[in-house]
């Protein structure tokens, strides 16, 4: 399951940031089975037996009980709302040794509905599909002060793959209904790699849901699923679409912020409700109002690109076999509600890290000092900090 696939929210968005209360934290219980993960099984997960052997790309922290160590991945917290991800779900979590047994991208026959050249032989997903990419798609107009091209270069530092941003499909909105323009001439060179051309714009509607009071709507995920398979192009590896559209799945959401179809290699994930300029009511999906918390556009902006650039990264990498992470506070940790998405960091941990590293095969040292140059030029300056410690270490 996706990260935010199927939750709903159950707090009050319109805080920025989350600030660290003056009050004692009052912790509530893991789910009934949910076990912490101490130390040793934390180390197991990574794959490398003994805390001795780990190499210094996956250690957790740069010392052991000096003063001066730092701990770059510390384990993940216990629930502190039983709206939290871990009080509502006893995961098992995913060890480096389980995801080389599950993964599909790691066998020697080809992966179900991919339609390119592959090498049986290969190590790395780039050996066995050498033809290979990313696909992200734009959903309809960008009405968010954040540039599409910035998570698409993001994707493609984070996961040392190669990116590539679809043309956008065009979404006609009027009188509380959606229809999706299907226009061949406008998608190009796309058109033609999906080998469902016509030449003639063809036009859906789909299924949404609208209150002409407050002027807000929602689109529903599957039947934005059931179009996107139609649209993925034969040297796509998975297809993710990003829409600033609120989304839902059943009649009894306040919204999801996505879905993922794995087996079918497409997800549609929503920005909408990223925006800390807006606070969203915890009993009605059409209830939205800007926040009591002045935002200035700059904060805004910042604040968009982190918790999305955060967003498409763990979805794509459940794509390609990550799934939720239990052992360290990572960017694939699940999350139950925004608050809690909010505070996770946007750094994998060893465990995952490794997961990764030997699907792609990079180098982590450029890997990190990519991460950096993003981090500088977007005013990330929490992340720059923990990418510039950890470079430091690595040295």
């Amino acid at each position: 399951m996706s990260k935010r696939a199927k939750t709903k929210d159950s707090c009050n968005t319109s805080s920025v940031t989350c600030a660290t209360p003056s009050k004692r934290v009052r912790y509530v219980p893991f789910a009934r089975g949910f076990k912490p993960r101490n130390e040793n099984a934390r180390n197991n997960a990574i794959g490398f037996g003994k805390a001795s052997d780990i190499p210094k790309e996956f250690s957790s922290c740069s010392g052991t009980s000096s003063s001066s160590s730092v701990e770059f991945f510390k384990p993940i917290p216990q629930p502190t709302s039983q709206d939290d991800w871990l009080a509502q779900y006893d995961e098992d979590g995913q060890t480096y040794k389980q995801f080389l047994e599950e993964n599909p991208w790691f066998s020697h026959r080809k992966v179900k509905y991919i339609n390119q050249k592959f090498c049986s032989d290969g190590k790395t997903i780039q050996d066995k599909y050498p033809d290979g990419k990313v696909c992200i798609i734009q959903l309809g107009e960008f009405d968010q002060p954040i540039n599409f091209s910035d998570l698409v270069d993001y994707a493609s530092r984070f996961l040392c793959l190669p990116v590539e941003a679809l043309p956008p499909l065009e979404l006609e909105v009027k009188d509380g209904k959606v229809t999706l323009v299907d226009d061949p001439i406008k998608r190009g060179a796309m058109a033609s790699r999906t080998g469902r051309s016509t030449g003639r714009i063809k036009k859906s509607e789909l299924h949404s849901r609208y209150n002409a009071k407050t002027g807000h709507l929602q689109l529903r995920v599957d039947s934005v699923l059931s179009k996107l398979r139609m649209q993925i192009p034969a040297n796509a590896l998975c297809l993710i679409a990003l829409t600033t559209l609120d989304l839902y799945g059943d009649a009894s959401d306040l919204f999801v912020a996505g879905m993922a179809a794995g087996n079918q290699r497409v997800a549609v994930f929503s920005l909408r409700r990223y925006d800390p300029s807006l606070t969203f009511c915890k009993e009605y999906w059409y209830k939205l109002h800007p926040s009591s918390t002045p935002v200035s556009a700059q904060e805004k902006s910042r604040l968009l690109l982190q918790r999305s650039c955060k967003l498409v990264v763990h979805e794509i990498s459940h794509l390609l076999g990550v799934d939720h992470c239990v052992f360290f506070d990572c960017c694939m940790n699940g999350s139950g509600h925004l608050m809690e998405d909010f505070r996770q960091p946007m750094h994998l941990c060893p465990v995952d890290l490794r997961k990764l590293h030997t699907l792609v095969g990079f180098d982590i040292r450029a890997r990190y000092k990519s991460l950096l140059e993003f981090y500088r030029q977007h005013g990330l300056e929490e992340e720059e900090e923990w990418v510039q410690q950890r470079l430091e270490y690595l040295k």
